[in-house]
């Protein structure tokens, strides 16, 4: 991790694993944003627009979801709601999921405007988008009253069609979360939006470990904790995939990616290597939360 990974996956390790503060997070963070307050610059690491984009965005919500951090006033987060309340990148009630200006530059290619890849849908990334403003904004704003209403739309549909791929859904499920965060769920069927979610998340979760080191639903998609909905009827399940883990180090110690480009390598090459910090440091948060790290 000190040798390769970017300041800001370096602070976050040094967050989780060293008693490291959330001032320095937020510093590393801030180098992403833009003037706009929009995110780009590759912080979503297999696109290297550097411009402001709803992808990105939410790249830096779920940073500081991560942190759990609290302080609507940061100017981390004022410059978020500032991006979400131009209407930039939005197409009627939605944010854009792909932008044209990802085209010039290095990207893999799910992030390109002819991309038909699973992972576009209205819920990615309006969801988390959504969740982030009924997390942080101002309850007499304008902003947080679109903020609601998307919020509705997007848990009627999916409660009307539940059977969606695997990144929308993580959407819905960070939106749900960020609604009982801001203590909204009276306002949601939210026992209902939960378990609708959970029978999802149990259908989609790949039980075949051959399938793991390609384009699958690992069970460590959703199930991060013994608390998480579905570990309960998937928790034979998940300590197979720490074995997994645990089997399936390269010579460095580290894991492979999955998946690759097909194009752009030398760029790739280096997503490649901030990827792997990054994937460092989600599997030692899973062996760790469920009592395996000391296995290493």
């Amino acid at each position: 991790m000190y040798r390769n990974a970017r300041p800001l996956d370096l602070a976050r390790w040094k967050f989780h694993f060293e008693e490291g503060g959330v001032p320095p997070v937020l510093e590393a963070l801030s180098a992403y944003q833009n003037e706009d307050g929009g995110f780009g610059h590759a912080l979503e690491a297999d696109a290297w627009n550097p411009d402001s984009t709803p992808v990105m965005t939410a790249t830096a919500v779920e940073r500081l979801l991560e942190l759990e951090f609290a302080d609507a006033g940061h100017p981390v987060v004022q410059g978020i709601l500032k991006y979400l309340d131009s209407g930039a990148d939005m197409e009627d009630r939605t944010w854009r999921n792909v932008v044209a200006s990802n085209n010039d530059y290095p990207h893999a290619p799910w992030w390109h405007t002819d991309s038909d890849s699973t992972a576009r849908s209205i819920y990615n990334p309006t969801a988390i988008l959504a969740g982030f403003i009924l997390k942080y904004a101002d309850r007499d704003s304008a902003l947080y009253d679109r903020g609601m209403g998307i919020a509705h739309e997007l848990t009627e549909l999916f409660l009307q069609d539940t059977a969606i791929e695997m990144h929308p859904l993580k959407c819905v499920v960070t939106l749900l979360e960020c609604i009982a965060w801001a203590e909204q769920q009276e306002h949601f069927p939210y026992v209902t939006l939960k378990e609708a979610a959970k029978v999802r998340i149990v259908q989609l979760i790949s039980r075949d470990a051959g399938e793991w080191n390609g384009y699958s639903c690992r069970p460590s998609f959703f199930l991060k904790s013994p608390q998480s909905p579905g570990y309960a009827e998937l928790a034979g399940l998940v300590h197979q995939e720490l074995d997994y883990l645990l089997e399936t180090r390269n010579p460095e110690g580290v894991w492979n990616l999955t998946w690759s480009w097909a194009g752009y390598e030398r760029e790739f090459a280096v997503s490649e290597n901030w990827w792997k910090a990054h994937t460092v440091m989600e599997n030692m948060l899973l062996l760790r939360e469920f009592g395996r790290i000391s296995e290493l």
